[in-house]
């Protein structure tokens, strides 16, 4: 999935989008690239880590007080240099998208016949050369890229800042998530608030089909309409932590460690914390849940009333520990409990003294007792 961040400040943005970027890595990706506007449009794209990208931009030097940035998931065209984002048009305008385009190659044959050259094999290019397109006439970068969104589709998230509007960005969003970070002095763009945590916990979230723009002055949103819109702001309590890769080898593996805690709290949160005791399953009782010595899951059983009758609902879970716990046997969570399963460890269906002990009752009881 790929990230996006953008940013319109009085300070230098580089560091902050390629922060921005790191704490976007657990989504993965295969390429990166920024493009910032001082004195004109000045762009680095990479193929591989974000590391890289960092390294070319200490390289070149490279500041700005806007700009946008980007981590890709190749779709349309190959994880090289040429089709990595951002992608730009005409009069130093860059785009960075998140999405697919599904009437790209409509769009695509429209503007070729109007004189417009692609470089890349991608959908997002086609945005890039709309949007210049709508700015020539309207002259209004928020306005323009409403015009040209009205023509796509599909899903896609878009951020998009142009030489001749060096104090803003535009973003829009239809069925791929964005959102802005507002700050002081300084506002902000991503696909996710992970991305902001270290600049601002203040978030407003943009909905379906909505068209915004940022300043480091201010903001204001269109909606798919393109009247003018209000939007919420909210205050983030995301951990900064919790896109952090921690102690873990790679993020699936941290995410794999995290299903249980995410479970139970997806469950104490629709429920309203009424048909499951809150903090039922806290973490601590997942570090320490005994498991086989092979590593096999452990069983947590949740009670839950449904409409009929009370009964259980059984979540595999893996503890966060590597190690076992020196007795070695399965452990059962129940309403914050833990106990060994009653009789033991139980022997796998396939196991040789099963078979044997099955087919000896067979041959005592008779077939279909």
């Amino acid at each position: 999935m790929c990230g996006i961040v953008g940013a319109a400040s009085h300070r230098n943005v580089v560091p902050l989008l390629l922060e921005g970027l790191r704490k976007l890595e657990y989504r993965g990706y295969d390429s990166a690239g920024l493009a910032v506007i001082n004195g004109g449009l000045h762009r680095l794209r990479s193929v591989g880590r974000v590391s890289a990208l960092t390294e070319l931009a200490q390289e070149a030097k490279l500041t700005g007080t806007l700009g946008i940035a980007h981590t890709r998931w190749a779709t349309h065209g190959a994880p090289t240099e040429r089709n990595a984002h951002p992608h730009v048009s005409r009069d130093g305008l860059a785009i960075v998208h998140n999405g697919i385009i599904e009437n790209h190659e409509s769009i695509r044959a429209q503007l070729s016949s109007q004189g417009y050259r692609f470089e890349s094999d991608t959908d997002t290019e086609v945005v890039a050369h709309l949007i210049h397109h709508h700015l020539q006439q309207s002259g209004d970068l928020l306005e323009a890229t409403h015009r040209a969104v009205t023509q796509l589709a599909g899903a896609y998230a878009i951020a998009v800042v142009s030489a001749s509007k060096p104090d803003r960005v535009t973003v829009a969003r239809v069925g791929a998530p964005l959102l802005l970070g507002l700050g002081e002095g300084e506002n902000f763009a991503a696909s996710d608030a992970s991305a902001l945590l270290q600049v601002t916990r203040k978030i407003v979230y943009l909905e379906e089909g909505d068209v915004a723009e940022i300043t480091p002055h201010g903001w204001r949103v269109l909606d798919a309409h393109g009247a003018p819109a209000q939007r919420d702001v909210h205050e983030s309590n995301l951990s900064a932590d919790a896109v952090e890769l921690g102690p873990y080898r790679h993020y699936m593996q941290k995410e794999i460690f995290e299903q249980p805690g995410a479970v139970a709290a997806t469950l104490e949160m629709v429920t309203g914390a009424q048909s499951i005791v809150p903090q039922l399953v806290p973490e601590d009782l997942f570090r320490h849940a005994v498991t086989w010595n092979s590593g096999s899951p452990a069983s947590v059983e949740v009670p839950y009333h449904g409409r009929r009758q009370a009964t259980t609902m059984s979540i595999a879970a893996r503890p966060a520990s590597r190690r076992a716990p020196p007795s070695g046997r399965r452990c059962i969570v129940i309403r914050g409990s833990c106990r060994p399963p009653a009789g033991g460890p139980r022997r796998t269906a396939g196991s040789g003294s099963t078979r044997r002990s099955r087919a000896r009752s067979r041959r005592r009881t008779g077939p279909g007792s």
